[in-house]
Formats: C-alpha cells, structure tokens, sequence
C-alpha cells in the first residue's frame, strides 16, 4: 500500500516506517510543526521540537521515502492549548493528548493521506486495530504498560479505519528500540517524549497563567464544611484528588487533606479528607462510540484516568442528552476534563470525557 506515517521525530514512529518500507510499502512521511519550537529545543525527551523535524527528515533520508513538513501552529493552537488553557480555568483537569489526536492529528492527517493518494495513516501508538464482525475495533497493546488505548479512545470509527498501528503487538519497548538499531535509526536512543509538548519546562501553571490569567487569580481554600483553611495562588495549579501545594490546608489536625472540588468562578479551592473524595457514579459527556452502545444498562470496564487498571462498572447510554453514566463497583475520584473510557476486555468500546459531579448537599461551601 501507499501510507502516510505521522513521525513525531522519535524512535516509535521512526520503527512504524522503517517497519513498513522494509516489508515493500510505498511509505510517505509526515511531521507536524505544532508550535513555536523555541526553549523546547533545550530539554531533552521535548517532543515536537525543532530537533524532532531533523531528525523526521534524516530517517526519511536514509531509508529514501519523501518527507513533508506541515505547518499547523495556529491548529494546534485553537484546538489544544487554548483549550488546555480554557480547561484548567474552569477548574478542569484536560488531556491534551487527547485532543490533539482527536483534531490536529487523525483529522489532519487522514485528509492529507487521503489528497496524496495513501491508502492507510501509520502511526506509532502503542494500540491495536483488529477487524471484528461489525468493522474494525480498537483494542489495547500487547504491552499494557505501553498502552495508549486510553487516549485515542475520541478516533471514528472512519478514522479506525483508515488507521494503522504497528507496534500495538511489540511486547516491549525495548524491542522497538532493538528494531530501531536492526534498521540503523540514529534515534534508537533518543529519549521518550514528555506527555504536555508544549509546556518545556514542565510547570503547567505558568503555561495557563499566560494563557488565562484568571486562572492565575488568589483565593481561599476552604474546607468541605465552609472553614476558611487558608489561601492558593490560583486554580490552575490544582486538580481533584492532590494532596499537595496546600500549605497551611494540607490538614486538619492530625488528619491530611486533599482537593476535593475546584470552585473557579468563586476561585476556591475546597477540599476534604481522602474518604470524603470517591463518588458513586461519574458522568462523561462528548462521547465517541466505536462500537454500537446498547440501548439498556451493560456491564463494562472502565478507566478514569490513564494509568489505571480498567475496573468493572455498570454503564449506561442516555442517548437523548449525549451522556455516558457509569457505577463502578467501588467509588471512584472524578476529575472533570479527564477521560472517562469503556472496555470489553481489550476492546475500546468508546469514551468521553468526564464532568463535575453534583455539589453534594451536605457540602456547606457551595
């Protein structure tokens, strides 16, 4: 086949088309230029930086398939990091990764493989597309530590479609790196790429505070129960669940407090002992469905953040309102922006993405 591959300039894209010229594909290689590379070129394992486009070019050069770089800052910009920005002010913990597959990434890039007459978009996720008796389905890798199901949960299914994912068998990193020397990719050390590209020095507050300075704007942290505990230095620097950057709030006596709700338009911090934290039922809204959803409550598998194990749930589709609600066998903390995704087993059943629950009543802070 003729295939674009979206090469980031690391060593897993690099692999998906060394991979893929190697086994006598017509291969076309892709990088995006998302944003202003500038101080990101300075810190190692920056992904998208200036280095990464070099680097893109000389595998291409080596191997001998064309190269294209696509300029979409003002993309990127719109439909990420404003976004990003935006979230974290309305007391949100976003996924920008999330984002950007779901924009600038599958819908850029499967219309530019498709102009340039490509048959399939190579990509070096670590996830698996396999053909199921209703068209193709997105599975889980075979390494769950490298997993990234999670994120891509937001493709279409015409985007599955069109996807490949080469790696999504590979056992380990460590044999893509091995691949990576087998084919002479001067990336095979190059370290891993960090979650957040566009924030090099990895203090996400300050990225929003340019962005969005009322996320950046002091208030009171107060406790479940309405007490004034003491005072932040803006919203953006916290999410559901965190423990710490509490300073004088970081207990009640002997007993150690966590965010338990984001008030943004009072600019308040509330938060509560641990125990107080887990809800029973979460809600996700913006729902991608790759496969069919039931039209009665089914059990599933669900994770509420990336790294977790899926955990059982009972799942229900309210198709009139857009909304995914789940109740999971055991009570979970909800960080609104964060993804909520359902499984069967390995398959990636769809997702969306979480909002704030109910103030609960007995929370006199409201």
């Amino acid at each position: 086949m003729r295939i674009l591959v979206a090469m980031s300039g690391g060593v897993d894209s690099s692999v998906v088309a060394g991979l893929l010229h190697e086994a006598g594909h017509e291969v076309v290689g892709a990088t995006l230029q998302l944003y202003d590379h500038g101080a990101a070129t300075s810190r190692k394992g920056a992904c998208c930086a200036g280095q990464d486009i070099h680097d893109a070019r000389d595998v291409a050069d080596r191997l001998g398939f064309p190269h294209y770089v696509l300029d979409r800052e003002a993309r990127f910009r719109s439909a990420v990091i404003d976004d990003f920005a935006g979230s974290y002010a309305r007391g949100e913990t976003p996924i920008p990764c999330i984002r950007c597959n779901q924009t600038v990434k599958f819908q850029d890039l499967v219309a530019l493989a498709r102009d340039l007459g490509c048959e399939a978009l190579a990509t070096g996720h670590y996830a698996r597309r396999a053909e199921g008796p209703d068209g193709p389905e997105l599975r889980r890798a075979a390494d769950p530590a490298r997993d990234q199901s999670y994120f891509l949960f937001a493709t279409t299914r015409e985007q599955l479609a069109f996807s490949r994912f080469p790696l999504g068998e590979m056992p380990d990193k460590a044999a893509v790196r091995a691949e990576a020397v087998r084919l002479g990719l001067a990336v095979a050390e190059k370290p891993d790429s960090q979650d957040i590209c566009f924030v090099p020095s990895g203090r996400y507050h300050e990225a929003v505070a340019k962005l969005r300075p009322e996320a950046a704007e002091p208030g009171e942290i107060t406790h479940l129960d309405g007490r004034v505990l003491g005072r932040h230095e803006g919203i953006g620097r916290y999410t559901i669940g965190q423990g710490r950057g509490l300073g004088t709030a970081s207990r009640d006596g002997a007993e150690p407090l966590f965010v338990a709700r984001l008030d943004a338009p009072g600019r308040r911090v509330v938060v509560g002992p641990r125990a107080a934290l887990p809800r029973p039922t979460a809600t996700a809204g913006e729902v991608n469905w790759l496969a069919i959803p039931p039209a009665h409550p089914f059990a599933a598998q669900a994770k509420f953040r990336a790294r977790e194990v899926p955990q059982p749930v009972l799942a229900e589709w309210d198709a009139a309102n857009g909304l995914l609600r789940v109740t999971p066998e055991a009570p979970v903390i909800v960080a609104p922006g964060q993804a909520l995704v359902l499984y069967d087993g390995d398959r990636v059943l769809g997702g969306g993405f979480l909002r704030a629950p109910a103030v609960d009543s007995g929370d006199v802070a409201a």
